[in-house]
């Protein structure tokens, strides 16, 4: 039978188990996937502990982690158009991305260009749409500058590399020990940690006109000061704060289309994802210890799994 990586009650990781589970069944609007690459995301770890998004009801036990997944059609769903069984797709999976087989709606699935690998589409439907997305909604002109928190992440690389497409001047602040991989993007780093805000003054003695938060907690109390402006404030690290300093979540588009754009940017070099290291299906619970861990650069992804 088919494995999948699981957690089987809320709590840390003492509750992750690799266990074997059916094939799933495609539903009306649904694709099987036999999955090649998983993306490993913080929500992954969030959901474990209890944390349920916005909007959805908590999934039985045992849940299979992982929100973002790539891999093969073996098959298609009633009212499904456009897919086929031997197509190359990736998208947000609903019954998990860290197993041998999965479902991805096609309301949030893409072709995989053929120039795209397995690995590098696996990091796209969360982290890369995120950045995008955000970056997206702030809408900056050229020559505007932007704060990321957290720039070394996922989607701290992603949005760096977005904002300096559109001609954003980008600080992003992470660990000492990111300087040089944060500027290697084209963006000013500036270390995080207390103090943090003094830091980016003397970054920006011009100011900054937006920030786009990835941290929460201690690090978006300290930069939200620094704007004139807080509806210039998103955040997919802190919402509520977000909210509560007078900014804004990052509104997720969550779209096919938004998939396909991201994959235009990265087929055409404007975009690189960044996947920094990779997991088979077996040490999962590996990959979700360096991205718990809070140090890892990049993206982290599961991958040759089916």
């Amino acid at each position: 039978m088919p494995k999948a990586y699981v957690f089987t009650r809320n709590g840390g990781p003492e509750v992750e188990a690799l266990i074997e589970q059916d094939v799933p069944v495609p539903g009306p609007g649904e694709l099987l996937v036999a999955v090649r690459a998983a993306g490993v995301n913080p929500v992954d770890w969030k959901l474990r502990t209890g944390y349920t998004r916005p909007g959805s009801e908590p999934q039985p036990f045992p849940t299979v982690f992982g929100s973002e997944a790539a891999g093969v059609v073996e098959g298609v769903g009633p009212d499904v158009e456009g897919f086929a069984v031997g197509d190359e797709v990736f998208g947000n999976p609903v019954t998990g991305g860290y197993a041998e087989y999965t479902l991805l709606p096609v309301a949030v699935t893409a072709h995989k260009p053929a120039e795209l690998s397995f690995t590098d589409a696996a990091v796209l439907p969360v982290a890369v749409a995120t950045a995008y997305d955000g970056v997206r909604q702030l809408g900056l002109a050229p020559g505007s500058t932007l704060l990321i928190t957290g720039a070394g992440g996922g989607v701290g690389t992603a949005a760096v590399q977005l904002a300096r497409h559109a001609g954003v001047h980008v600080i992003g602040t992470a660990s000492a020990a990111k300087k040089d991989f944060i500027e290697s993007l084209g963006a000013v780093h500036v270390e995080s940690g207390a103090g943090l805000a003094d830091r980016v003054r003397a970054a920006a003695p011009d100011g900054i006109d937006a920030v786009f938060d990835l941290v929460g907690g201690d690090t978006l109390r300290a930069v939200a000061p620094l704007l004139t402006d807080s509806a210039t404030l998103i955040s997919a690290g802190g919402k509520p704060l977000a909210v509560e300093l007078g900014g804004a979540a990052v509104a997720r588009a969550r779209t096919a289309a938004v998939l396909d754009e991201v994959a235009n940017l990265v087929v055409t070099g404007a975009l690189r994802t960044h996947a920094t290291g990779t997991f088979p299906l077996a040490e999962a619970g590996e990959a979700l210890r360096a991205v718990e861990s809070g140090h890892a650069r990049g993206k982290i992804v599961i991958e040759a799994i089916a």
